[in-house]
């Protein structure tokens, strides 16, 4: 092949500039996404931090607040009772890591909290958990109070119509990890074997 060959009028000289094009934009999404659920900007400072005070109920009804998670390691993941699949997988994957935790499954802690608390309310959020280990707790609580701990984690939530007045939820899947000072850590991956998952978290006892 000559250099006349690769010139970009040519096209090996196209198809080559459509992969770096593709490479660069597949780039700046995976950052400016990492950027967003970390809360840094460009230049490496807090935009605003992930996580912070909360005051719900669990599903026996006992109130509960960010400090009741203090000196353990803990996950945070959003969701609601009706949905169909991503959430009950989710709190499966929880339950198995905790079961490959063994007796240190008591040195951490989950949190499932309801972007559905017109539905979710304690009793059903009770019944509801009954299925999963006991070491995930659920919250729920008014809307304005689950509607600021949303905004505290940065999470979307989106009430989508379904017809005949019913509806299903639109909401950020991830799982929030957060150290024994209640700081957020990262994502934390549950799509990988329990006992994978369990030796991660066991880092941050």
């Amino acid at each position: 092949m000559t250099d006349s060959d690769k010139t970009p009028d040519s096209p090996f000289g196209a198809r080559l500039s459509l992969i770096l094009a593709a490479f660069l934009a597949g780039v700046f999404v995976f950052v400016v996404i990492v950027l967003f659920v970390t809360g840094r900007t460009p230049g490496g400072t807090t935009a605003s931090a992930v996580g912070g005070p909360f005051a719900l109920v669990d599903q026996s009804g006992n109130k509960i607040t960010e400090k009741d998670f203090l000196g353990k390691p803990f996950l945070v993941f959003f969701g609601f009772t009706h949905c169909p699949d991503v959430c009950p997988t989710t709190l499966f994957e929880m339950s198995e890591m905790m079961r490959a935790l063994g007796k240190d499954a008591d040195k951490a802690s989950a949190l499932f909290v309801s972007v559905d608390p017109e539905r979710d309310t304690p009793p059903v959020m009770k019944d509801y958990l009954s299925n999963f280990d006991p070491h995930v707790r659920g919250a729920t609580g008014d809307q304005a109070s689950i509607d600021a701990m949303i905004k505290a984690y940065r999470v979307y939530a989106k009430k989508v119509p379904t017809g005949n007045g019913e509806y299903t939820m639109d909401h950020t899947a991830l799982v929030y990890l957060m150290d024994k000072r209640g700081n957020f850590v990262a994502p934390f991956n549950m799509k990988r074997p329990p006992e994978q998952a369990a030796a991660d978290l066991r880092k941050y006892f």
